[in-house]
């Protein structure tokens, strides 16, 4: 199966394509690590993104999508895969299926992760970070024995810039502006299915592979 995994920031993509992806016995493709792998490896695409990164620019579409090319002629995306954090935007949607049309193949579905704004700025506001180990905790879902103190090294616990409740507003305008117009583009190529996104992670996952299996996945 060959599907892409959309919703907003903190609706549980990255946890989800985990689960999903192992489901259906595919690889999970993030943009995220595609960036990361051609920049490790210096390939011609990597040095053109990281020359854009360098100076704080967004690397242009046509970087990303050569990239994401070139990730998906791989023996083991031969037989299906899940993309997650790609397409961003309606023109990059336009660009995967043409380029899916050159290897002769198509998307077969697109999953949506349904959740509110006021749920993604609890979720996203609440997680705090330790300064020693990294490790990401929760205030209300996985909180610390002692408050703003890391269970794991001892250390300190912040909160980060991306995690404050006014940054986590503007990703959600952004988004609203940008990413949330795929669900009217694949709604109507009768691609798209949507999933409450609340509740437990199991939950969602359940939910998530009963979804996929009426659609053969």
């Amino acid at each position: 199966m060959r599907l892409v995994l959309v919703g907003p920031p903190g609706a549980g993509k990255g946890t989800q394509a985990e689960f999903i992806a192992a489901h259906l016995a595919v690889p999970k493709i993030s943009t995220g690590d595609i960036f990361r792998a051609n920049v490790s490896q210096g390939t011609p695409l990597g040095v053109e993104a990281k020359r854009y990164m360098d100076a704080g620019q967004l690397v242009p579409d046509e970087v990303t999508i050569n990239m994401v090319r070139d990730r998906l002629a791989e023996p083991d995306a031969g037989d299906g895969f899940l993309l997650d954090g790609f397409p961003r935007t309606v023109p990059q949607a336009n660009a995967l299926d043409k380029l899916l049309a050159d290897l002769g193949t198509a998307l077969d579905l697109v999953m949506e992760l349904v959740v509110d704004d006021d749920e993604v700025i609890r979720r996203l506001s609440g997680r705090r970070t330790c300064r020693g180990c990294g490790k990401i905790w929760h205030v209300e879902f996985d909180p610390t024995s002692k408050e703003n103190i890391c269970d794991r090294c001892g250390s300190e616990l912040f909160q980060r810039d991306d995690d404050k409740a006014e940054t986590i507003a503007n990703r959600l305008v952004e988004y609203a502006d940008k990413t949330a117009p795929l669900v009217d583009y694949y709604g109507a190529q009768g691609k798209l299915v949507g999933i409450d996104a609340t509740g437990p992670v199991e939950d969602v996952t359940v939910r998530a592979i009963d979804a996929l299996r009426s659609y053969g996945g």
